[in-house]
C-alpha cells in the first residue's frame, strides 16, 4: 500500500506537475469533508491548509475508497480496513486511524470464534446460528425443544447454574447443528464453550496414556464454562474411560456448577445401558447408574423428532 509521501509523488510525477498539483489542491478543497472540517475550524488558515495538503490528499483519497468500499479483504486503504480522521492539534493537522464498521465486524466475530474451541467438530457446525434453524409444521416437540435451547443459551450463568442440556434424537435430525447454535449465542454473552466430539476425544485420552498428557487435557474440558459433548454413546466404552475420564469430567462439573450440554441417540435408560455394558464381558450397572446420577439431575432433556435432514 502506498504511503502518504508516496501517494503524493506519484501525484506530481510527469510533465504538467503545476497544473496537476492545481487540481489536486481543487480537488481536496472541494471535498465535502475537508470542507466540514474547515467550516468546524474556522481558526485554521487557508496557509496552514496549504501546508497540510499532503495529509489532506490522504485522507481525501482514502475516503473515496471508502465511498466505493470494495469489501475488507480488497481494501485498498494504507491500513486495510482503517479510515482516516482528521484533527487539529496544537502542532497542526493531525492524522489518526480508526477501524472502519466491517474491520469492526470482522474482530467481533474472529473474538466470538476465539470463544468457541472445539474437537473434531465440522466448520458449518461452528458457524450454526439459530437463524438457520427454522421451525417446521407439524413439529412441535422439536420446536419446543429449539426454543428451550436458545432460552437456556440466553439464560445460563456458568458457576451459578449447573444444569445443563441433554438433547437426544435420532440420526441427522440436527443434534449437533443446535448445539453449534448454542454456542454462538453463548459467544454473544462473552461466554465460552468447548465443544468435543466424544469418539475421537475417548480415543485421543487412550493414546494420551503413552504421552502423559490425560491430566492436562482432562483439566482443560473439566474448567470449560460450557462443555458440550457430542455424540454421546456412539464410542466405545471401556470401565476406564466411563470412570476415569466422564465421570470424573462430569463430578467436577457438578461440584463446580459448569453447565454440560450432551447430544445423544439414547434416551436416558438406552444410555444407561451403554454405559453398563463391559467390553470384558457381563454388565456393571451399578457403575453406569453412578454416572447417570451425574447426568440426569443435571439436565434439561430435550428430544428432537423429525426427518433426517441429511437424507433431504
Amino acid at each position: 500500500m502506498d504511503s502518504i509521501q508516496s501517494s503524493m509523488k506519484g501525484m506530481m510525477e510527469g510533465t504538467h506537475w503545476e497544473e496537476r498539483y492545481e487540481a489536486m489542491k481543487q480537488a481536496v478543497w472541494q471535498d465535502p469533508r475537508v470542507q466540514q472540517f474547515m467550516k468546524a475550524h474556522p481558526e485554521i488558515t487557508e496557509n496552514e491548509m496549504l501546508r497540510e495538503l499532503t495529509k489532506l490528499y490522504h485522507f481525501t483519497k482514502e475516503w473515496s475508497n471508502c465511498d466505493a468500499c470494495p469489501g475488507l479483504d480488497a481494501c485498498p486503504n494504507t491500513m486495510q480496513g482503517y479510515q482516516p480522521h482528521l484533527s487539529l492539534e496544537r502542532s497542526g493537522l493531525t492524522l489518526t486511524y480508526h477501524p472502519c464498521k466491517l474491520k469492526r465486524k470482522a474482530e467481533e466475530e474472529s473474538r466470538r470464534r476465539n470463544l468457541i474451541q472445539s474437537y473434531s467438530i465440522p466448520k458449518d457446525v461452528l458457524q450454526a446460528t439459530f437463524q438457520d434453524i427454522s421451525f417446521e409444521k407439524g413439529e412441535a416437540e422439536r420446536n419446543e425443544a429449539v426454543t428451550s435451547a436458545l432460552k437456556f443459551a440466553r439464560e445460563v450463568e456458568p458457576g451459578v447454574d449447573g444444569r445443563g442440556l441433554y438433547l437426544y434424537g435420532s440420526f441427522g435430525i440436527g443434534k449437533t447443528f443446535l448445539a453449534g447454535a448454542i454456542s454462538n449465542e453463548l459467544a454473544h454473552r462473552d461466554i465460552s464453550s468447548m465443544i468435543i466430539y466424544v469418539p475421537d476425544f475417548f480415543r485421543e485420552m487412550k493414546q494420551s496414556v503413552a504421552e502423559g498428557t490425560v491430566q492436562t487435557k482432562l483439566d482443560e474440558v473439566k474448567d470449560a464454562e460450557v462443555l458440550i459433548l457430542d455424540d454421546l454413546g456412539a464410542e466405545t466404552m471401556s470401565g476406564w474411560v466411563r470412570d476415569d475420564i466422564l465421570g470424573v469430567i462430569l463430578q467436577h462439573r457438578m461440584l463446580e456448577k459448569l453447565p454440560t450440554i450432551f447430544t445423544s441417540n439414547f434416551d436416558f435408560q438406552e444410555l444407561e445401558d451403554h454405559l453398563a455394558y463391559s467390553h470384558k464381558g457381563g454388565t456393571e450397572r451399578m457403575k453406569a447408574k453412578r454416572i447417570m446420577e451425574r447426568i440426569r439431575p443435571s439436565v434439561q432433556g430435550l428430544f428432537l423428532s423429525g426427518k433426517n435432514r441429511r437424507e433431504s
